[in-house]
């Protein structure tokens, strides 16, 4: 089949690759924007079903290495504001140069 294609492509060795690659990118473009999207309803992917039922078991299916927030020792609060992006000054913070201070010599000058 592909000896058939190759035959059947005009011009010579250059054109016929620019062709099989013009021929690969619009199979491509094909399945991924009409193939697959027809057939993706059709496929299990979001098909989960991962309950109970609502009968308990009487088995724990917990995690033995997973932490409560009761356990975890770390404070309820976040010590940080969520609201704004203005973040508290802090000493590691290097102090502002003011404007009267001897300007830095510049490489090259």
């Amino acid at each position: 089949m592909y000896a058939w294609i190759w035959r059947k492509l005009p011009f010579g060795v250059w054109g016929k690759l620019a062709g099989s690659l013009g021929l690969a990118v619009a199979t491509i473009a094909l399945l991924w924007y009409v193939v697959f999207p027809a057939a993706t309803p059709l496929l299990p992917f979001d098909d989960v079903q991962v309950t109970d039922n609502g009968q308990d078991t009487g088995t724990s299916r917990t995690d033995p290495d997973s932490v409560t927030p009761a356990e975890s020792g770390a404070p309820d609060e976040i010590p940080y504001s969520t609201e704004t992006n203005e973040p508290d000054p802090s000493h590691s913070a290097s102090p502002k140069q003011s404007k009267t201070s001897a300007p830095t010599d510049l490489p090259g000058e």
